[in-house]
């Protein structure tokens, strides 16, 4: 098995003034070819400890991939350090220095020498040319291992990247890591830990399983590493997934990036019928996960975020005794708004929420996370009350998930 360990450099982020999104992209392209990635680290510009990491990644992995501290100031301590980790003197590589030059012209920014030390590469590496930016990439080679030094800036980081991958794939001999997902809503992780604990008994001791919730869906990961036919065990693990469909045959979204608005909108465009929404405490986060998919037009007609009770009663049709008697969050307040919607937009479906969001707002009898989710179909209207957390996003992600979820249960039944 190769192994690598991913390094990110830069006192940004260890203060947090930056996200590190660079370690994340590598991982994927890594994991894709087969190296597994033992380790990833975050390190401030300091010389020393770039030197004590890279000698513990080493002592690990085959591979080790460092991102950042390229730059042209003296904060940027990288490839000085890497010199001399190396014993290799820095040396000016003209056609870095050349285009550097010609980089800066066509932007109108001078040509000075802290410019033209970024041609300055050890003498040892072979120089990845960047092509965006006026830090090149570095690989070095040293027994078995391989040193990779790129630039911080995510997208110069990933086009070189794509220099980097086939390169990996022609010095290693390269085995499968395969990895799949299938999505699963509507069952608590206890309660399906709990319903598919035989299965994950049984499985096999090479192929690992993983359990990753998020809001209303709790995804399934099975894994295989190093795998010398990896058409062989996808294989296996697909089979291993088919029969969950008899254990947890309602529950199953799909696999990978599928999403139960993604079934929704499926349904809906393949039956011709259409959606309008109505929104309080999710403030338009329903509507904006429909309209964020292509082709959501054939169906999706309008989206209503009634905050005030003024506009519930203006522009819904709730009913302002039923407001002042029952509160905006109630039942009865969440089956108007839906119906309402359904109403003003002729649509085939609508779904509304209304709720308390927090941080204030709550009480002991409506507490922060209270919401009310309906739904109004050509027949009927549904409404539920689903408690949805403590922290606004949260609640806010809990309840959008919930109310689709619903939606999707009766376009099921119908």
């Amino acid at each position: 098995m190769i192994k690598a360990t991913i390094i990110t450099i830069g006192d940004e982020i260890l203060i947090g003034q930056i996200v590190d999104t660079n370690s994340v992209s590598i991982a994927k392209r890594l994991n894709t070819i087969g190296i597994t990635v033992a380790e990833k680290l975050s390190i401030g510009d300091n010389a020393e400890q770039i030197e004590a990491t890279l000698k513990r990644a080493h002592a690990q992995s085959q591979v080790v991939i460092i991102t950042g501290g390229l730059g042209p100031t003296k904060d940027d301590i990288t490839k000085h350090t890497l010199a001399r980790i190396f014993s290799s003197p820095l040396i000016e590589n003209k056609e870095v220095a050349e285009f550097v030059e010609k980089l800066l012209a066509a932007r109108g920014i001078a040509f000075n020498a802290l410019n033209r030390s970024q041609a300055l590469v050890p003498e040892c590496c072979e120089v990845l040319f960047n092509y965006h930016g006026t830090a090149p990439g570095m690989w070095f080679e040293q027994g078995e291992n391989v040193t990779i030094s790129l630039p911080g800036v995510p997208f110069e980081m990933e086009h070189l990247m794509d220099e980097v991958i086939p390169r990996l794939k022609e010095h290693y001999t390269l085995h499968a890591n395969i990895h799949r997902t299938m999505i699963t809503s509507g069952i608590a992780e206890s309660i399906l830990a709990e319903r598919i604990a035989a299965w994950e008994d049984a499985l096999p001791a090479d192929i690992k399983l993983a359990y990753l919730p998020a809001p209303n869906i709790v995804r399934l990961r099975l894994s295989t590493y190093d795998s010398a036919d990896g058409e062989a065990a996808r294989k296996r693990i697909d089979e291993l997934f088919s029969q969950l469909y008899h254990i947890i045959p309602d529950n199953i979204v799909g696999y990978e990036d599928a999403s139960v608005q993604q079934l929704v909108h499926q349904i809906l465009t393949e039956r011709g019928q259409t959606l309008a929404v109505a929104e309080s405490c999710t403030g338009g986060t329903i509507a904006s996960r429909f309209t964020a998919m292509a082709g959501s037009s054939a169906y999706f007609l309008a989206g209503v975020v009634s905050y005030s009770n003024e506009s519930k009663r203006d522009i819904l049709g709730v009913d302002y005794e039923n407001i002042m008697r029952y509160g905006a969050v109630s039942e009865q307040v969440a089956r108007q708004m839906a119906e309402g919607a359904r109403r003003i937009t002729g649509a085939d479906y609508a779904i509304s929420t209304t709720g308390i969001a927090g941080p204030t707002g709550g009480s002991a009898e409506k507490p922060v996370g209270t919401v009310w989710i309906a739904v109004a179909t050509p027949t009927h209207t549904i409404a539920m009350l689903r408690p949805s957390g403590t922290d606004r996003g949260q609640i806010i992600n809990r309840a959008s998930a919930y109310a689709i979820e619903m939606l999707y249960k009766e376009l099921k039944k119908a």
